[in-house]
């Protein structure tokens, strides 16, 4: 086998090989998707998700620089200079002197601000994973519906060729004299009814998918395959006070507990403000020349202690703690709201399984089946003449309905048990 030599045919070797593989318009992306494997993908390089946790991040450096004392001052001045010659040895009080001041908050004023700065940094991580829940449940809803939808189009793909039987039959009656010719424009025309749901249904379907690709961070045109075939059991569900108790993990309810702690933290500070804040300074003056007495001058030390006094704090510290009072009941009913919610939306969600499932068992183990008998028997009663064509068109429409609100019970079945995982807050509870 010869070896190409012309350099232009490389660069197109390579340039088709790039192509062949990047994303274009209707590449299918993956052929046999699970519904865990799309979660996954979901979460792994969310956006959103990324800038919580830079968030996060950051807010982790705060409680050490809010905990630490302020920095100190250091100075240098010339004091006490004649300013006729600035000679340093001709005053006796003529000095270079060296300063240190450094404020000092009232004690445990450092250590509330900085409980309060982990408490938010604290909330901003279960922030992080109530995100993360969401994405997941948002996910998993949208591919149960793509799934629906995918089952809904095998249906009335299988339904049309039904039809086009229909249609067979009909026209040969009508060939021999024994049927009718309407019989034939019937079917023609719930042929064509069937033709425009299933072009309904595949836009539908795109929608579904082109939302489901953006969610993983995938090319919103590519073509995205569903696993087709999977176990179709609905699991017994518990109890809502045992949902209930199990809800108090999550992380939003926790978020807001903990918010509330940083809350409070923020009042026991604003509190302490009333208490005065102290600096300390101390200073040394370098000086030169010679006493009268004939010996050197001493250098200078002083040392002085400042107490900072509140005397607006009618109009400021009160003013502070009447605000971060208001803040903690904001917070304490915050909280109390977001456990309402999630209880309902826990109570929701266990209604609508109860509902779907039953609606599914029953369209299963007895609707389906009578449904599809029925058809057989008027199709061959029809065969023979016995039964009217447009009576065996409405029960093959009626098998078509039916087929589709039972894959809609098992797809509303799953996707409130994702609901019901994102409220009570834990992740694959039921796959």
């Amino acid at each position: 086998m010869a070896i190409a030599t012309n350099p232009y045919a490389a660069w197109l070797t390579v340039i088709f090989a790039l192509y062949a593989y990047s994303p274009v318009s209707g590449a299918k992306i993956d052929s046999n998707l699970s519904v865990s494997e799309a979660v996954m993908k979901a979460v792994r390089d969310n956006p959103s998700l990324a800038q919580l946790r830079a968030r996060y991040d950051a807010l982790q450096q705060i409680p050490s620089q809010v905990g630490t004392l302020p920095d100190p001052m250091i100075g240098l001045s010339a004091m006490n200079f004649p300013a006729t010659n600035f000679h340093r040895r001709q005053e006796p009080m003529t000095q270079v002197q060296l300063s240190f001041l450094q404020s000092i908050p009232f004690p445990g004023k450092l250590r509330l601000q900085r409980e309060a700065a982990e408490f938010d940094a604290q909330a901003a991580g279960l922030r992080v994973e109530e995100l993360r829940l969401q994405i997941m449940a948002n996910v998993r809803t949208i591919w149960w519906q793509a799934f629906y939808l995918d089952r809904a189009l095998e249906t009335v793909r299988s339904n049309r060729k039904l039809f086009r039987e229909f249609i067979q039959i009909a026209r040969k009656k009508y060939e021999t004299g024994t049927g009718l010719q309407q019989d034939v424009l019937l079917a023609q025309l719930e042929l064509s009814k069937l033709s425009a749901q299933e072009i309904s249904l595949e836009s539908m379907r795109d929608h579904q998918g082109i939302t489901l690709n953006i969610l993983m961070d995938l090319p919103e045109q590519g073509e995205l395959g569903l696993v087709s075939e999977m176990k179709r059991n609905l699991e017994e569900v518990q109890s809502r006070e045992y949902y209930f108790q199990r809800a108090e993990t999550r992380p939003l309810l926790k978020q807001k507990m903990v918010q509330l702690e940083a809350a409070n933290k923020r009042l026991n500070s604003a509190e302490k403000d009333r208490l005065p804040d102290f600096i300390l300074g101390v200073n040394y003056g370098d000086r030169q020349g010679d006493n009268p007495n004939g010996s050197s001058r001493d250098d200078l030390l002083s040392v002085m202690l400042g107490v900072k006094v509140p005397i607006y704090a009618s109009r400021k510290q009160d003013k502070a703690i009447v605000q971060r009072t208001a803040e903690v009941q904001g917070a304490v009913y915050a909280s109390q709201d977001v456990r309402g919610q999630v209880r309902g939306a826990i109570s929701r969600s266990l209604t609508d399984y109860s509902r779907a499932r039953k609606q599914f068992e029953l369209f299963e183990s007895s609707i389906l089946p009578q449904s599809n008998l029925t058809v057989q028997s008027m199709l061959s009663g029809y065969r023979v003449s016995q039964v009217d064509f447009l009576n065996l068109v409405r029960a093959q429409s009626t098998l078509l309905n039916y087929e589709l609100q039972y894959w809609r019970a098992f797809v509303e079945a799953k996707q409130s048990l994702a609901r019901l995982e994102a409220a009570v807050g834990e992740v694959d509870i039921y796959e």
